[in-house]
């Protein structure tokens, strides 16, 4: 040291901004090391920036680094990088006054127009006074680039004021010697250090070595040109990234200049641990400034549906307050999270064109969590429709068709899309529904998933066509070119029939009908009281709860003139009424059952066994 060393006292604003960051604003200790590792990387940015106009600077063959030191003996932390470095001026402005590196600097700067090329992020300042939080003494030995400049020594104990002295024999670039607090010597020891510089500056992009040894091994490729990235290279740092032991299954590195700033890498795992029944996904994107870690896990940045991707989002836009732990603009983080998720449906669209296995793969084991977007979110509600995946009576079993697909098979005068839903292929294509539409040569889209029912009531409509359940009363269908099988029963018996089970039925029907829907089976539910048919119901029931007590809708009971055990039942009515009446409720439960309404069974169990008495006994 030289001269003896002058006192100053912070600013008072300084002092207030001191006793907020000591006390409550960081909620993690360790952040401080990611402060200061941001410091030095921003002062060697800045020096490289000089290199490139100045022709003299003070020991220009110093390499851009960034050297941590600990010792637990001691019970000191030392972080040194070798950038601009500062005068004894630039010491008293950037550490003393909070005009240059505080919070009135900070809110003037968000205020002003052309900050993004000088990010906040990295200025001594805020971030430097944290190191106060584990601290009882700071120095921070520094020598500015200039060949004509002298080394100082600026020291604090964050009590209230400073000293600074001239120091000798000091390189380019700061020093900072932190004297740890008792109590937080964990900040001494190489392991807990290297863990949080692994955690928050990992994609610094000048070395960072710690005693001796480089921490931050991997790139941030994510900031470099697609052209120039090996698939190798890729694998490893999702690795890295995600702790995965596979290969991802699908990445998409993604750049834009508008309407934000941005460069994202994400990757598609290769299966879907909730799938598999281990844990719920939880998102796995980093958010980054300018390669510093802000959120290992932001809440908000993609929707929850998308809970399965990987990896890092960085954005030099993003304007952060004071611990940098919690965005100060909400309105760009949604408009952060509306771009990502535009971009990457986009993406996962033209996978399923050119890669058209790759993207089934991705189907069996996350689309579930498409679905879930689509039932629930109707912002992007059309960009999904696009991505979801069904059987159809078209495709042989276990092949899977898209909506666009669908709609080029379609017949030029079709104007809906058909679905029905079922507990599987089998039991769909064994029940009533699809008789009347094969015999008009109809494709219909084979839901096999609770959920799917939700998400085709959400969506509605695909490119100016209906989605609507082959069981609605909305599906108009056209006469067939020739009559089915069997002579029918006459229009005087039809209607007395109809009446009758009307009548018989009480509340549980609303209305029983003849129609064109049914050829092979005696009867079916179709849709009636505005509520759009058996698949709205199950929807409607499932949003109401099994033991919601309220009563059960009455539904529409569509009747088969032509089928035996009508005719025979028409003939029962004139002889045995209580047997007409046993039948009559039968065909009613079976109808229920094969339309996914039944409920409790027993009651259908009880009668059927009464009719089975009856025909044994006769």
């Amino acid at each position: 040291m030289t001269d003896k060393p002058t006192q100053h006292e912070f600013q008072a604003e300084t002092k207030q901004v001191l006793d907020i960051v000591v006390n409550s604003l960081y909620k993690d200790k360790e952040i401080f090391i990611r402060e200061l590792i941001s410091n030095a990387s921003d002062a060697l940015e800045k020096l490289r920036r000089l290199q490139l106009t100045e022709k003299e600077i003070f020991e220009d063959d110093l390499e851009h680094e960034i050297k941590v030191t600990t010792d637990d003996t001691a019970n000191t932390l030392t972080i040194q990088d070798f950038g601009l470095g500062m005068n004894k001026e630039e010491l008293i402005e950037n550490l003393g006054t909070i005009a240059h590196s505080g919070s009135k600097a900070f809110i003037e700067a968000l205020q002003a127009d052309g900050e993004k090329s000088d990010s906040l992020i990295g200025k001594f300042g805020v971030g430097f006074y944290s190191v106060f939080m584990v601290s009882d003494k700071v120095q921070a030995f520094t020598r500015t680039w200039k060949k004509d400049g002298s080394g100082q020594c600026w020291e604090s104990d964050g009590s209230g004021s400073y000293s600074i002295e001239e120091s000798s024999d000091q390189q380019r670039g700061t020093k900072v010697v932190i004297n740890l607090k008792e109590g937080f010597s964990e900040f001494a020891k190489e392991d807990r250090v290297k863990d949080i510089i692994k955690k928050y500056s990992a994609f610094v992009q000048f070395p960072v070595s710690l005693n001796g040894e480089k921490v931050n091994t991997v790139d941030a490729i994510w900031l470099r040109s697609k052209n120039e990235i090996k698939d190798e290279e890729y694998e490893e740092f999702y690795k890295f990234q995600s702790n995965d032991y596979e290969a991802p299954l699908m990445r998409m590195h993604f750049s834009a200049d508008a309407p934000l700033e941005i460069n994202s890498l994400l990757f598609v795992p290769k299966r879907n641990m909730e799938k598999m029944g281990m844990f719920r996904n939880e998102n796995k994107v980093a958010l980054h400034c300018r390669k510093v870690l802000i959120d290992a896990e932001p809440k908000a940045l993609f929707p929850e549906w998308l809970r399965f991707l990987k990896g890092v989002v960085d954005s030099s836009d993003l304007p952060l307050n004071v611990s940098r732990e919690v965005m100060q603009d909400s309105e760009l983080l949604r408009k952060l999270n509306q771009v990502l998720t535009k971009r990457f449906l986009r993406f996962l669209n033209e996978q399923s064109k050119k890669e058209p296995e790759t993207y089934l793969e991705f189907w069996k084991e996350f689309g579930i969590l498409i679905k879930e977007g689509a039932a629930t979110d109707f912002t992007y509600k059309d960009d999904l429709a696009k991505l979801l995946r069904f059987e159809s009576t078209a495709m042989e079993p276990g092949k899977l068709t898209g909506l666009d697909e669908y709609i080029d098979r379609m017949a030029k005068d079709q104007k809906e899309i058909l679905f029905l839903f079922g507990k599987s292929r089998q039991s769909i294509e064994a029940g009533p529904y699809l008789e009347a539409l094969k015999a008009r040569s109809l494709e219909v889209l084979l839901l096999t998933e609770p959920v799917d029912e939700y998400v085709m009531q959400s969506v509605r409509e695909y490119k100016e066509k209906k989605i609507i359940s082959a069981d609605s009363d909305e599906l108009k269908l056209e006469k067939l070119d020739q009559e089915p099988e069997g002579k029918a029963l006459n229009k005087k018996d039809t209607k007395s029939l109809c009446k009758w089970l009307k009548e018989s039925l009480k509340d549980k029907v609303s209305e029983v009908e003849t129609g064109d829907r049914l050829i092979d089976s005696p009867v079916c539910i179709v849709g009636g009281d505005g509520l759009g048919g058996a698949s709205a119901r199950r929807v409607m029931k499932m949003m109401q709860g099994a033991d919601d007590g309220m009563p059960t809708s009455p539904v529409k009971l569509q009747v088969n003139q032509r089928h035996p055990i009508i005719k025979g039942l028409s003939k029962l009515l004139e002889s045995d009424k209580e047997t007409a009446e046993l039948i009559a409720n039968q065909l009613l439960d079976n109808a229920l059952a094969t339309a996914n309404l039944l409920d409790d069974p027993r009651e259908m169990i009880a009668r059927s066994y009464k009719a089975i008495e009856k025909l044994a006994n006769q």
